[in-house]
């Protein structure tokens, strides 16, 4: 049984947020890498603009169907929307 504020699923959702995060950080960087507007993305993956734009804003977390149609539309490894992005180091 899960209890708010058990240890276990406040870990979990540490955890999801870092994917969430990850996920529209690079879903933001692969449309800008193809200077794809968020409408034609959208398009491209079966998906809405403005769920597309959900993503990317963090406001929802994309399921593993929708992960994979956004890679597909993007023509990468689903892996690479969810890997966490490198930090740049300063200077």
């Amino acid at each position: 049984m899960i209890v708010p504020g058990m240890i276990i699923p406040t870990m979990f959702a540490i955890w999801l947020m870092g994917l969430k995060r990850a996920m529209a950080i690079n879903v933001r960087r692969e449309r800008h890498a193809r200077q794809f507007t968020q409408e034609e993305l959208a398009d491209r993956a079966g998906l809405s603009a403005r769920y597309l734009g959900s993503i990317e804003r963090e406001a929802v977390s994309a399921s593993v169907t929708v992960l994979e149609q956004l890679a597909k539309a993007l023509r990468i490894d689903p892996c690479e929307l969810i890997r966490r992005p490198q930090r740049r180091s300063g200077g």
